[in-house]
């Protein structure tokens, strides 16, 4: 578990914030993140995910989770958030980490719950021989861009992000079946 200790200027007092491993009972604040995320992404209608998802990926029954987080808190109360999984480089051979969600509380930006997180993972991948740490910011979100500029991070600009989901992925797994049974 890894402590840190936090100036929260926005009040002046002096807070410890705590950024640990994702629990069980995690998933409700978890889930509470998410939604606020996707409010403040302009898509506050998106989330379909349930506690029984999260759960299903990240403390599965079988103990081989697929899905990690992090929380961050202070005095107790969740305000920030990192959720996980492991990729791969076919360039490095070595698995990297994509994260898929960051996000921090509002009223606790700036207290340092995003490096924090951030740090984390970069310790983990350090730890773990990992080689990349990589996630996608929607273009017009400055200040996140600013944020992960300020770390070290590069854009990638030379890469597009490319989706098949919904219909366009259901109809072309069925076009790709049809294709096979001729074959």
């Amino acid at each position: 578990m890894t402590t840190l200790h936090c100036d929260t200027e926005a009040i002046g007092d002096h807070h410890l914030m705590n950024v640990r491993e994702a629990t069980h009972n995690d998933l409700p604040d978890i889930l509470r993140l998410v939604h606020a995320l996707a409010v403040y992404e302009l898509e506050p209608d998106a989330v379909e995910a349930t506690e029984d998802d999260f759960a299903a990926v990240m403390f599965p029954d079988d103990g081989r989770p697929n899905t990690y987080g992090l929380v961050a808190e202070v005095e107790g109360q969740i305000i920030g958030i990192a959720i996980w999984f492991h990729s791969f480089s076919t360039w490095t051979g070595k698995n990297g980490i994509w994260l898929e969600d960051l996000f921090v509380d509002p009223d606790h930006r700036g207290d340092g719950a995003g490096k924090a997180l951030l740090g984390r993972l970069a310790q983990i991948c350090q730890e773990r021989g990992l080689t990349r740490l990589e996630w996608c910011v929607l273009k017009w979100n400055e200040p996140s861009i600013g944020f992960y500029r300020s770390l070290g991070a590069k854009a990638q600009d030379e890469w597009e992000t490319f989706r098949l989901d919904g219909e366009a992925l259901d109809s072309f797994a069925a076009e790709s079946a049809e294709h096979e049974s001729r074959g």
